[in-house]
């Protein structure tokens, strides 16, 4: 499978998700993607390629010992990781391809954000109609 940021500067390719899709609720990954949560996976370092732009990639230790790596052109974060161990964290949302599985689970959820819940309102697939 294959991966990219925003621009497209920054590729990369997996051969496989090695660890069930979580979405994680924390306050980093919050502000991070500036979301109520992130999609994530390990993907043991193996089966992890850059495939083009890796000059245009910057990271943040986000808590020590945690490095996110992103594009310094577009933004978007791509792979997190802890420099010691197996795997990397790839953000599920920047793979090109489906994945072909269905997220497992929800971490973090003590950070949720008050306003996360739909509280009834309409969910819709796409835009809302009329817009």
């Amino acid at each position: 499978m294959k991966g990219s940021c925003l621009c497209g500067t920054i590729r990369y390719e997996i051969d496989r998700l090695d660890t069930a899709i979580g979405h994680c609720h924390c306050l980093t990954c919050q502000k991070a993607h500036s979301a109520a949560f992130a999609s994530t996976a390990g993907v043991l370092r193996a089966h992890f390629r850059w495939l083009a732009g890796t000059e245009s990639l910057s990271s943040y230790e986000s808590s020590p010992g945690k490095l996110r790596h992103f594009c310094a052109r577009c933004g978007s974060q791509l792979v997190a990781e802890r420099v010691g161990q197996p795997q990397v964290i790839v953000r599920v949302a920047t793979l090109d391809d489906d994945p072909g599985v269905m997220p497992q689970h929800h971490i973090w959820c003590s950070h949720d954000r008050p306003w996360l819940t739909t509280n009834g309102q309409p969910c819709h697939p796409e835009w809302q109609p009329g817009r």
